[in-house]
C-alpha cells in the first residue's frame, strides 16, 4: 500500500475515495522504562529509551491504519499524518490518520 503526505501521486489517478483512516494507540512505557531511559539520559546525551518506544508505539499505529484502509479494498493512504499527545506522566497517546482512496498508474 502506497503511503503519502501529499494530496496527490505523480503519474496515479484517484479513482475511487474510501474515507478517513485511521489507527490509535495508548500506552505507558512504565516505571522500568523511566528509570531505564532516565539513566541513560545523561549517558548517551539523549533519551534513546523513550524515542524507541515512541516509534514503536507510533509503527504500531500506522500498522492499525493500513489495516483498516485495507479492509475497504483501498491501495493508498493520501494526506497521512500523525498526532502524539501525554495522557498522564507516563502514558501518551498516538493517532496515525489519512484518507484511504483507490488510485491507478496512469500511462
Amino acid at each position: 500500500m502506497l503511503v503519502t503526505t501529499k494530496k496527490n501521486i505523480p503519474c496515479y489517478k484517484v479513482t475511487d475515495s474510501k474515507r478517513q483512516m485511521f489507527g490509535i494507540a495508548a500506552r505507558s512505557s512504565g516505571l522500568g522504562g523511566n528509570i531505564t531511559a532516565d539513566l541513560l539520559s545523561p549517558v548517551e546525551g539523549g533519551i534513546t529509551g523513550y524515542v524507541h518506544f515512541l516509534k514503536e508505539v507510533y509503527l504500531h499505529t500506522v500498522d492499525r491504519m493500513l489495516k483498516n484502509a485495507a479492509t475497504l479494498h483501498a491501495n493508498t493512504i493520501v494526506i497521512r499524518r500523525f498526532d502524539c499527545s501525554e495522557i498522564s506522566n507516563a502514558r501518551i497517546g498516538i493517532v496515525a490518520y489519512g484518507t484511504a482512496v483507490v488510485q491507478e498508474k496512469q500511462q
